[in-house]
């Protein structure tokens, strides 16, 4: 006698990219199932960078919280092609940066994975000091972001430059010069977008550049124990509802 034919119902899988540098991605990782686990249709794997890429691509959508972490050629194009067939990319924070310490101090970031850059549609090259900024909402009638009211952030302001066509949720204002990183010159183009759906072929990116968080090993072996924690937009309502509604997103619920 033949088994039935296993269905999933309404189960939808989720991927996790969860990993990286100079950040505190075990606290990021744990926020981040918390919220997966409130939804009750969803089954998440987990990895630390692309190499599975067999059940990344499997998954109904991805989910991304990482610093520095960068697939390579044959895995960009598997992501690329997953997107582009009609899936859906929640990405975070340092997904789309590639960071590289100098000699002379400053911090570079080399255009290694311009295809990645461009599935992401931006790349981070830069910030100011961390400080509070305010985040606006740049599109109010927007599911993602209605009624969210403009919020106060101490998290890293990303600086990037972008590509392709987008559509900013959230945004913020700065100009200035970052002397930390090889890309200081940030007078003019503004405002900067912090949230942006990011069409590519039949699938969809949304990017959120907030979430930085640190913790006391995080920057080793740059600095045996960095001096005080950092938690960023994870300690404001708004930024845990933007997840809540970014991953009803990634489920077709918005």
């Amino acid at each position: 006698m033949s088994e039935p034919a296993v269905s999933k119902s309404d189960r939808l899988d989720v991927y996790l990219v969860a990993g990286g540098k100079y950040h505190n991605i075990d606290y990021a990782r744990l926020e981040l199932l918390k919220l997966i686990a409130e939804q009750p249709r969803l089954k998440v794997k987990i990895g630390a960078d692309y190499s599975d890429i067999d059940e990344i691509c499997a998954a109904d959508f991805i989910i991304s919280y990482t610093c520095d972490v960068i697939p390579t050629a044959e895995q960009t194009e598997r992501l690329c092609d997953a997107v582009r067939s009609g899936k859906k990319w929640f990405a975070l924070h340092g997904t789309n940066s590639i960071l590289r310490f100098l000699e002379d101090g400053r911090v570079e970031s080399p255009r290694d994975n311009e295809p990645f850059m461009e599935l992401m549609g931006s790349q981070f090259l830069s910030h100011p000091p961390i400080a509070p900024y305010a985040v606006e909402v740049a599109d109010p009638d927007h599911p993602l972001v209605r009624d969210i009211p403009t919020f106060s952030v101490d998290d890293e302001l990303y600086l990037c430059v972008h590509h392709g066509e987008q559509h900013t949720l959230l945004q913020t204002h700065w100009r200035g010069t970052t002397e930390a990183f090889v890309d200081s010159d940030w007078e003019n183009d503004e405002p900067r977008p912090c949230m942006y759906l990011r069409p590519y072929g039949e699938g969809q990116v949304l990017y959120l550049t907030l979430g930085h968080c640190r913790g006391k090993y995080d920057m080793q072996p740059l600095i045996e124990e960095y001096p005080e924690p950092e938690f960023g937009a994870w300690k404001t309502q708004e930024y845990y509802e933007l997840l809540r509604r970014g991953i009803r997103w990634a489920m077709d619920g918005l």
